[in-house]
């Protein structure tokens, strides 16, 4: 549904799914400062929210998903995914529970299938599951709002950044984002999503036996590395651009932005084996990286305390 945040004056709406939310209200750099200040809030209502109610709702979705849920407090966010049986993220969410009902919102167009499996799967359980089409997702740099739908025009006077802005900040923070950073081959360990987004200790899920093989082999196939882009070059690399070491097509551009401090950057997924000091070229544009899931993670090697606090 269209925001009708993009009714004000310089507000410019953003490309592919993202269309119905504004790219930008025309000071890209000013709206990102005001967004790291806590001055401002991004329109994310194009985001799609389900509603699970039902006294069973957390051990069932701590059944079906990858995250601990079960223990989960009312008022908490957390994220988590659903896989399929080899263990690859067919849909990522972030929820919270409001002690009724667990509430998570999900990528643009992804939540018909998301419920019609979680419907799937309810059996004798006492859980409902349906879209919430009368919730929109708000969110600061750091954190995510739910609010009836009906009073997004009560933010049309006050202080807002576009979606650029807040994407800036995602890859700023190493933070994949689903169908963006992954493609239908994606697996977890990956893109960083091991305790962010999934708990190793908990019981059974679809996909576990791949999670639990990677842990313990320490060998992911691919790895999400962080790239600063040569500032010199007017373009960004597109969404799907090919990565290059040394002639060879090692890996994808994901996600890439201008930030206001940090100049062009990106995040892009290339093979394990790539040198994590090597130099690269993403879309034609050369680009230095920064490790973000280490070549061997798993059970032996840890992402370092600082990166694993700004994945969360």
């Amino acid at each position: 549904m269209r925001s009708p945040l993009l009714d004000l004056p310089g507000a410019v709406a953003a490309d592919g799914p993202d269309s119905d939310v504004a790219a930008h209200y025309g000071d890209l750099f000013a709206e990102q400062r005001a967004l790291v200040k806590g001055e401002a809030v991004v329109d994310r209502s194009n985001r799609e929210v389900i509603r699970i109610s039902g006294a069973d709702r957390l051990k069932w979705l701590n059944d079906l998903t990858s995250q601990k849920l079960d223990t989960l407090a009312p008022g908490e966010w957390t994220q988590t995914l659903d896989l399929d049986l080899q263990g690859r993220v067919l849909h990522h969410l972030t929820l919270v529970d409001d002690g009724e009902s667990v509430l998570a919102h999900v990528e643009p167009g992804t939540a018909d299938s998301l419920v019609a499996y979680l419907d799937r799967m309810r059996f004798m359980l006492r859980v409902e599951v349906s879209r919430a089409d009368d919730l929109a997702v708000l969110s600061s740099a750091t954190e995510d709002f739910l609010v009836p739908r009906a009073e997004l025009p009560d933010h049309l006077g006050k202080p807002l950044a576009g979606l650029w802005a807040y994407e800036a900040l995602r890859i700023e923070q190493h933070r994949p984002r689903l169908g963006f950073d992954t493609d239908h081959k994606t697996i977890p360990h990956e893109v960083g999503w091991i305790g962010s987004a999934l708990h190793l200790s908990k019981g059974c899920y679809r996909g576990q036996e791949t999670v639990a093989r990677v842990h313990n082999l320490g060998h992911p196939p691919r790895r999400l590395v962080f790239l600063h882009l040569d500032g010199s070059v007017d373009t960004l690399p597109v969404h799907g651009a090919p990565v290059i070491f040394e002639s060879q097509e090692v890996g994808v551009v994901g996600s890439a932005a201008r930030h206001h401090e940090l100049g062009p950057i990106a995040l892009a997924v290339v093979k394990r084996t790539v040198p994590v000091d090597a130099p690269l070229l993403a879309g034609g544009v050369a680009a230095a990286q920064e490790v973000i899931v280490p070549p061997d993670a798993g059970r032996n090697v840890t992402i370092d305390p600082a990166m694993r606090r700004r994945l969360r």
